[in-house]
């Protein structure tokens, strides 16, 4: 097997949080498929709400069905200056191998503070449910009724600002949030809503695999974060009775979903890390969505390792807000102008 001679270089700061993360998930994971719930929620640092504005936004959080605990946390944008005349909707899927974390852990909830007020943005980000406590495809179905909900009850409970314009809508996801950002696209693309349209998708780092071991997956051995052994325990722990070359992991595989005939798809941002083992499967994904006739934009950061993102002292994290600015305000533009996709 081939072992990368090389290695990441990232500040002692985000290291010690990529061992400190690393050492959770290996710690409280089991090798029967379960994890241990209890630590993890003990260990897992949320955020509040801020229902008055602080530091450019405000936030609250709206229960969509009390029986399964699916709520989300929604964010506005605050300036001194008039509300704006409308803004994109975002929803947003937190990564965490379909196990880990919350829409109010600290991480996340910062980066969707992020998102909100430097898109713009209005953000809505879903608390869904987890596994192996709640296997696939509950997660997919809590990401799309969230949606649902949204768009049937948004008007009626006045959920979202008048300026929160859900013609312009999009679904925001890493790692495993960019997998279930993907199969919920898929859905709404099937689906006649009231008023919400989905324009845009940003798989950052979307967590894809196959019953295939790829030149990157053996490559990057001793990549942070994810690793072999962590993947193979998390596709388990959603799936434990299918192999790895099931729809829900394996995309673009032999058991794909035809998404041909989605005329709705919407516009893919693709986003890859140099230094993540799963970069070849979200490579397959993008020539899979251009070979479907969908438009699809790949941007890779070589030096990077898989989330660094949620890390606010890389300047790619910056970087990266950056590029999805101007990918919702390219799609939003496209959508005022009714320019039509041409696959080249």
């Amino acid at each position: 097997m081939e072992v990368t001679t090389s290695s990441p270089v990232l500040p002692w700061k985000t290291r010690i949080a990529i061992s400190v993360a690393s050492f959770i998930t290996d710690f409280t994971r089991r090798p029967n498929g379960t994890v241990n719930r209890r630590l993890l929620n003990a260990l897992n640092v949320k955020s509040p709400t801020y229902p008055d504005p602080f530091n450019g936004f405000k936030s609250y959080d709206v229960t969509v069905d009390r029986t399964r605990n699916l709520w989300v946390r929604i964010y506005l944008p605050v300036t001194q200056d008039s509300e704006p005349a409308h803004l994109p909707v975002i929803f947003f899927f937190h990564g965490g191998g379909f196990v880990y974390m919350s829409a109010d852990s600290r991480n996340y909830d910062a980066v969707c503070r992020r998102f909100c007020t430097k898109i713009p943005a209005v953000m809505v980000s879903v608390n869904y449910r987890l596994a192996p406590e709640y296997r696939y495809p509950a997660q997919i179905n809590d990401g799309f009724d969230a949606l649902k909900y949204l768009d049937e009850n948004n008007k009626k409970d006045k959920l979202l600002p008048d300026y929160a314009d859900m013609s312009c809508c999009f679904l925001v996801g890493d790692s495993a949030g960019g997998n279930i950002a993907h199969h919920v696209a898929v859905k709404a693309a099937g689906f006649s809503f009231q008023q919400l349209k989905v324009i845009g998708l940003v798989a950052i780092q979307p967590f894809f695999g196959g019953e295939e071991r790829t030149e990157s997956e053996r490559r990057l051995v001793k990549a942070p974060i994810v690793n072999i052994s962590r993947t193979d325990w998390m596709w388990k722990a959603l799936l434990p009775d299918s192999d790895r070359d099931h729809e829900a992991i394996n995309v673009s595989g032999p058991k794909a979903v035809n998404i041909s005939s989605l005329l709705e798809f919407p516009a893919t941002l693709v986003v890859i890390g140099g230094f993540d083992i799963l970069q070849d499967w979200q490579r397959r994904y993008y020539e899979w969505l251009r070979s479907h006739n969908k438009q699809a934009t790949i941007l890779e950061y070589p030096t990077m390792v898989h989330a660094f993102y949620v890390f606010p002292e890389l300047r790619e994290a910056g970087y990266l807000i950056g590029e999805i600015r101007q990918f919702v305000h390219n799609q939003m533009s496209a959508l005022s102008k009714g320019v039509p996709f041409v696959s080249m």
